[in-house]
């Protein structure tokens, strides 16, 4: 064990992990001690063990407020979706798994493409601070977002205000698509999320450990693993090694 990386990564000798309660994929249960459980969850727990630390994990209600938490230093690792505007502030190991981002659209929409959806005069309902709004913050060049404070709260807006489009993770709108009747669901996605595992900058030890954590995790089977145990093959897709 490289004591240097135990050292940075838990310098309390407690390995502390911020966890992204919002993301309904990779948080999905309660453990018997009422934890949050899931795939991220248990990415943490193997890098604890692996280091031979204890864990406590810390929930965030949204991956805005475990971002925020890094410029305080209240966690050791997070498990958060990696973004340039993060990465200011985070240093991001490779990622694990992935997500595809996609548009819902209401029932008549003359949109038919990704493409189509970045024209001016096109409103889209987006949950602020997720990783695909800063995606589509820094890559929509013609239309308009409108964020909300949750997932559910910008399923409401893009009803309720019978915008163009809403912004989402594709399993959670498939599930949106159910609610309403005829609403048209892109097979095009406008970006993957990936999901890696952060850490504070200026800790080289600590994001070597991790790299190499992360892509043994992936070529041995493990995320894999955790994919199944948790029920979201399929909805969530182990990412390709770089």
């Amino acid at each position: 064990m490289d004591q240097q990386a135990v050292s940075e990564l838990a310098p309390s000798g407690v390995l502390r992990a911020g966890i992204n309660m919002s993301n309904f994929l990779l948080v999905n249960g309660q453990g018997a001690n009422g934890e949050p459980a899931g795939v991220s969850p248990d990415m943490a727990q193997a890098i604890a063990d692996k280091l031979n630390v204890p864990l406590q994990l810390l929930p965030f209600k949204g991956p805005g407020e475990v971002a925020d938490a890094a410029l305080t230093g209240e966690w050791d690792i997070a498990n958060i979706a990696a973004e340039p505007e993060r990465a200011k502030q985070i240093n991001f190991s490779p990622a694990y798994c992935e997500i595809q981002a996609t548009y819902l659209l209401p029932a008549n929409s003359a949109l038919r493409s990704v493409n189509d959806v970045d024209a001016a005069g096109v409103n889209i309902a987006v949950k602020g601070r997720a990783a695909y709004d800063l995606w589509l913050s820094e890559n929509l060049n013609h239309a308009t977002l409108h964020r909300a404070p949750s997932i559910d709260a910008s399923f409401d807006l893009f009803v309720e205000k019978k915008l163009d489009a809403l912004a989402g993770l594709r399993p959670r709108l498939i599930e949106d698509a159910q609610r309403l009747p005829d609403s048209i669901l892109l097979d095009e996605s406008f970006t993957a999320v990936q999901q890696c595992i952060g850490c504070l900058p200026n800790l080289p030890a600590a994001s070597g450990f991790l790299d190499q954590f992360v892509r043994e995790a992936i070529e041995s089977g493990f995320v894999a693993s955790l994919l199944e145990k948790h029920n979201v093959a399929g909805k969530l897709s182990v990412a390709p090694l770089a």
